[in-house]
């Protein structure tokens, strides 16, 4: 590979991967900003008579420290977003650190699956669509290729 082509810009294949990945944290971002502020509210859940939301949502496990679980994940998808965009314009760091939110939110993730299915014994529809985006951003994570290391 020549040094003009290592210098041209990022892929196509990276800016759609890192656009998607871009649309899935917005969608994360819509569900986690919708649970916070039923949180401070103090609004009820739009669940659909699904009995286990509420137990969810209510639980001593929906706060941390006083701050609703869901307003750590406005943050982390906020920040997956806003590195991904970068990222898709070939920033390096912006790649690292959307790796590393991702990571994180996806550790939290497992956790709140554990608390739901086995402290809990129910589960939220809302915590279980961030979920699945959090699966999915894991997923893009492990498949984005990796920055070519040049060779002199």
């Amino acid at each position: 590979m020549s040094k003009d082509e290592r210098n041209a810009g990022p892929s196509r294949g990276r800016i759609i991967l890192y656009s998607v990945a871009a649309l899935f944290c917005l969608f994360g971002l819509a569900d986690a900003t919708y649970l916070t502020i039923l949180a401070l509210t103090g609004e009820t859940a739009a669940c659909g008579g699904q009995a286990g939301c509420q137990e969810v949502l209510g639980s001593v496990y929906a706060k941390v420290a006083g701050f609703p679980v869901a307003a750590f994940g406005v943050a982390g998808y906020f920040t997956a977003f806003s590195c991904a965009i970068f990222a898709a314009f070939d920033y390096a760091r912006a790649r690292k650190f959307f790796a590393i939110t991702v990571g994180l939110l996806f550790a939290a993730t497992l956790w709140l699956l554990y608390v739901q299915a086995f402290l809990l014994h129910a589960f939220c529809r809302y915590c279980l669509f961030s979920a699945a985006i959090c699966f999915l951003l894991m997923g893009l994570v492990v498949a984005s290729p990796s920055p070519r290391v040049s060779q002199n």
